[in-house]
């Protein structure tokens, strides 16, 4: 009998291009800003950077809901029920349209009113209102794109969401220069252009996805067998809910946590501001790194599960942690080796960019106990389990990084604000390792579809 081949060669074959796709996501909105920063200004920057966390907290939900929906694709897959795919497909579709028209709708009436209570500082509401407003109204496309491509990667298909994401980002990075400067004999956008281009882009390549999925005829093509299945089936939707539901209110209190952080960013003025919106791109990509294979992990494990393979599942997630170490520790060092030529890309200003030194010093290395928190965390929603991780993580949010971020700000100042992202990514860490191997390890698990 011969030995079992290694995982990782799978799991890297899966893993490289959701690390690309996730990349070209994140290089979007560095370009855009180092468009913004370099071609209209500072203020134009903190404006765009003032608007991050509310689009987090609006990309939330459908994160959550599409991490409910792959890993119901990815247990049907696993289990050979190619069947229950669309089914699951259409009723995400159905919920996630339902939803983000009315964000849309609520959002792009009150968008100043919303950059207001988020004390956004006065010489930038007007830039970050304007910009704000084309984001929320065109949120619909960047929701059903997102919860397209996360969808077909649960059937174990990585590359055709690169394809996507890597043709809506060259169109956007087209664009976005071209509205900027008003070029073609084209109106200016100002500091709307990467919104606006961002949501040309959304169009074009759904277009693009749509044919290129039917010409494949893909498990996820948009046939009429998936449109029959465009509305909510309240049996599906309830398994998606189980899942979703608890990682879109962990990443909305993570939301909401780092709007009440931005607040007391704000409160340290514009430069603070900028500083904030340059750091968190740079951990942008840590993070995504981190991320990526949390995902890994998730649609893999829950295509173990799926094959009633138990055994598969804990060395994924053996594996997974491992990548971590490997992957988000190496890109954090490396950016610990040059923090100046990194941050420089988005700032010219010599003070904000020293300010933005130091923090990121305090905050990136926290990049990778946040990876090793989420692996875990994918593993038991992969098994259906998002209740207790998401539960875990709010305590280590409202008990521990709030608190600190108030006390240390008022203590060291800015750089206590910076402190608490470390502090809170080290204590999930702990938290969802212990109840991963102390509790959810030891339970029997079944799939949900």
């Amino acid at each position: 009998m011969s030995a079992a081949k290694p995982l990782w060669p799978n799991f890297l074959g899966f893993l490289a291009p959701l690390m690309l796709s996730n990349a070209l996501q994140s290089l979007f909105g560095t370009v855009s800003n180092v468009y913004l920063g370099q071609m209209i200004g500072v203020d134009a920057l903190a404006a765009v950077s003032a608007f991050f966390p509310v689009m987090f907290f609006l990309f939330a939900f459908v994160m959550g809901l599409s991490t409910g929906a792959t890993v119901l694709i990815g247990q049907a897959f696993g289990a050979g029920e190619h069947r229950r795919i669309k089914i699951v497909v259409g009723t995400t579709l159905a919920v996630g349209l339902l939803l983000s028209i009315s964000i849309a709708l609520i959002g792009g009436l009150f968008s100043r009113q919303l950059m207001t209570m988020l004390a956004t500082p006065a010489n930038i509401l007007d830039q970050a209102s304007a910009y704000a407003r084309i984001m929320l109204l065109t949120m619909p496309l960047g929701f059903v794109f997102l919860l397209m491509t996360a969808m077909i990667r649960g059937v174990g298909d990585a590359v055709t969401p690169l394809l996507a994401l890597t043709l809506s980002t060259a169109i956007g990075l087209v664009l976005t220069p071209i509205l900027v400067l008003g070029s073609f004999g084209l109106p200016t956008a100002g500091i709307t252009s990467p919104a606006w281009a961002a949501a040309i882009a959304n169009t074009l390549t759904l277009i693009a996805l749509a044919v290129y999925l039917l010409r494949k005829k893909h498990a996820l093509a948009p046939d009429a067998a998936l449109l029959r299945h465009l509305w909510l089936n309240g049996s599906v939707l309830g398994k998606i809910l189980s899942i979703g539901l608890p990682t879109a209110i962990g990443m909305v209190v993570m939301a909401i946590a780092e709007l009440m952080l931005l607040g007391l960013v704000n409160g340290f003025g514009s430069d603070a501001t900028a500083a904030y919106g340059a750091v968190n791109q740079v951990m942008g990509y840590t993070q995504f790194t981190a991320m990526s294979i949390s995902i890994a992990v998730s649609i893999l494990g829950a295509q173990a599960v799926g094959s009633g393979d138990r055994a598969r599942l804990d060395d994924i997630v053996r594996t997974g942690l491992a990548f971590n170490l490997v992957l988000t520790g190496g890109l954090v060092a490396l950016i610990y080796l040059a923090p100046r030529a990194v941050l420089g890309i988005f700032i010219t200003d010599g003070a904000v960019l020293e300010l933005a030194k130091e923090l990121l010093y305090i905050a990136l290395w926290s990049s990778v106990p946040f990876g090793m928190a989420t692996v875990f965390s994918g593993a038991m929603r992969a098994g259906g389990v998002a209740l207790t991780p998401m539960l875990l993580s709010i305590f280590a949010i409202v008990a521990i990084e709030l608190p600190s971020a108030v006390i240390l700000s008022r203590t060291i100042g800015l750089q206590g604000v910076w402190a608490a992202y470390p502090i809170v990514f080290c204590a999930m860490f702990v938290l969802q390792m212990g109840y991963y191997l102390l509790v959810w390890r030891k339970r029997a698990i079944r799939r949900l579809i």
